[in-house]
């Protein structure tokens, strides 16, 4: 028996060992520091840049704008970069760059914080005003190296490390996104307790230290990881191929050239050296319009792809104020609820996060992916139901008669100045102006007694939100596992990048329309406007997966793990 114990525990050491230096857990741990960096630094630069500009929020909302707008433009130029080269010079590249470029805004704030008054009246406030300019700039930086980096892990590496096991690749998706949202909780309680009993100044060095800490285990952990994964190095390259196709039929035509007589060459030599002049112009203008047909070449490819219905739908889950931002816990304080109590909620829609993702495996072993999809849509509209009827309940603020544009007319009545634009197109006055004034409006809490509002709609709204996030979660996993098991390997980037700037387009919309009503009273309309865009994206959902499975689609069946026809895998996705 003894023996037997013995052989039992040393089996079990072996497999634990076996464990904890294998790809996969490597790859869990990377990416846990490398979210909890992202995390701190996106928690901290808008806190940063709120108190840098006197308690405004300008500069938060142009950094918001500009990440949003640069991810929206660059997003599919971002994704072919990733096709194009070696995937652990990808990872490594990016994973410095976002680093490095992190380290340097932290140096940077640390300066303006110690030396912002000198700053000020150095060059009438130019010098300043530059550094704001730089950390805004190389912080946007940072974000796409970072973008790069979540392209490359989570839609490529993962996807070889799980080779072809679908139930692998489910597992790993999910863990992934465990791990995302307990660091969006637990990242910024670390670093906003540091700033609180210390300083920015000690905020600024903990970042950028964490980020140099944190880079170099990383950098090792990647090379690890791709040591053991022999596939990564192996990477499909139709997309080269093809070019070494046109170079190979370029070399011909030149040959046949060559082989004309040398009369003719003679004669002719004022024309060649017109041609070569005009051959460089050409190749000049071929490395200038390259990034735009780049650019349209990535959404067609999207549109073109057979899981497109899906990954629209993903997108327009975006549009939406149902969510733990900032426009929502803005809203919350004006109908009295405490911070103490939004926190508790926080931490409530992460732990329904998680259930999401532990519903997704058990969903996709049970009824297949594509049904899980379809059931976890179902789950998240229902729970939005609450969400509706908080809307008319007692203590909602809803009032048709305000027009959301009174204070946008009394600003034009009174003869103000209209707000000054982004590049963008985006009013950043009134961004700044209705956050702030929701957050400000915060006197309406339950201190004064005649002023107690009812927390029935309140309670309502934040019961369909939290619930909700169990069938968005086990949604957006579903979306995820689609494009990474139905989009083609040479594809992968360019894809998941037009799916990142669909995903920050309709987010950016949402922000523009809270622009557009700002008022508390015009909440419960945003919220109506919300579910309305969740709705259509399912239905997106539905016209995908009823296209693939038919009456089947109503049928549980864990048989059936196809994801799409096979004739739409190989014929819809090329250009």
């Amino acid at each position: 028996m003894s023996d037997s114990r013995g052989a039992q525990s040393a089996g079990c050491r072996g497999s634990c060992g076996r464990y904890f230096t294998s790809a996969r857990f490597l790859l869990y741990l990377g990416h846990s520091l490398s979210t909890w960096g992202d995390r701190m630094w996106h928690f901290a630069v808008s806190l940063f840049l709120v108190e840098l500009y006197g308690n405004s929020l300008l500069l938060t909302a142009v950094y918001g704008l500009v990440v949003a707008g640069s991810v929206l433009f660059l997003g599919a130029i971002l994704g072919d970069w990733v096709d194009k080269n070696q995937r652990l010079r990808v990872a490594q590249t990016s994973l410095i760059v976002q680093n490095i470029c992190v380290i340097i805004c932290g140096m940077i704030l640390m300066v303006v914080f110690l030396y912002k008054t000198e700053l000020l009246s150095m060059y009438q406030g130019w010098l300043l005003t530059l550094c704001y300019i730089l950390v805004i700039t190389i912080a946007n930086i940072a974000n796409l190296a970072s973008t790069a980096t979540a392209i490359t892990i989570q839609r490529d590496w993962i996807v070889v490390v799980a080779g072809d096991d679908r139930s692998k690749l489910a597992d790993m998706n999910a863990t992934v996104r465990r791990i995302d949202q307990l660091t969006n909780i637990l990242a910024p309680l670390a670093v906003g307790q540091i700033m609180t009993f210390g300083s920015p100044v000690i905020g600024c060095g903990f970042i950028a230290g964490w980020n140099l800490m944190s880079m170099c285990v990383e950098y090792f952990l990647l090379w690890k990881v791709y040591q053991k994964t022999p596939a990564l190095a192996i990477k499909s390259c139709l997309k080269d191929n093809d070019q070494e196709l046109k170079q190979l039929n370029i070399k011909d035509a030149n040959s046949n050239n060559s082989e004309k007589p040398t009369e003719d060459v003679q004669l002719m030599g004022e024309k060649s050296v017109v041609t070569t002049e005009t051959s460089k112009k050409s190749l000049c203008s071929e490395k200038i319009t390259e990034p735009f047909h780049t650019f349209q070449d990535g959404w067609v490819a999207y549109y073109n792809q057979s899981v497109f219905l899906a990954g629209m739908g993903l997108s327009f889950l975006y549009m939406t104020v149902l969510g733990f931002d900032c426009i929502t816990t803005g809203y919350a304080y004006t109908q009295g609820l405490s911070g103490s109590v939004l926190s508790i909620l926080m931490g409530a829609s992460a732990v329904s996060g998680i259930m999401g993702t532990v519903a997704f495996t058990w969903l996709r072993k049970k009824c297949g992916l594509v049904r899980t999809g379809f059931i976890s849509g179902i789950a998240q509209l229902s729970s939005l139901i609450l969400c509706v009827v908080s809307v008319f309940m007692p203590g909602s603020p809803l009032d048709l008669t305000v027009s959301p544009f009174q204070d946008i007319g009394t600003r034009f009545l009174e003869g103000e100045l209209l707000p000054t634009l982004s590049p963008d197109g985006v009013p950043q006055e009134s961004l700044t102006t209705s956050i702030q004034n929701l957050l400000n409006t915060s006197s309406l809490t339950t201190t004064e007694p005649d002023n107690l509002i009812p927390l029935t709609s309140v309670s309502f709204l934040f019961a369909g939100v939290i619930a909700a996030r169990i069938g968005l979660w086990s949604f957006d996993l579903t979306v995820t596992q689609l494009l990474q098991e139905n989009v083609i390997e040479s594809e992968r980037g360019i894809i998941n990048g037009v799916q990142n700037s669909m995903n920050y387009l309709l987010d950016l919309l949402h922000f523009i329309m809270v622009i557009l009503g700002p008022n508390p009273e015009a909440f419960g309309l945003l919220v109506l406007i919300s579910v309305s865009f969740v709705a259509m994206g399912h239905i997106m959902y539905f016209r995908f997966a009823y296209k693939n499975l038919g009456m089947q689609l109503f049928f549980c069946s864990s048989s059936d793990s196809r994801t799409v026809t096979s004739d739409q895998q190989h014929g819809d996705s090329s250009v």
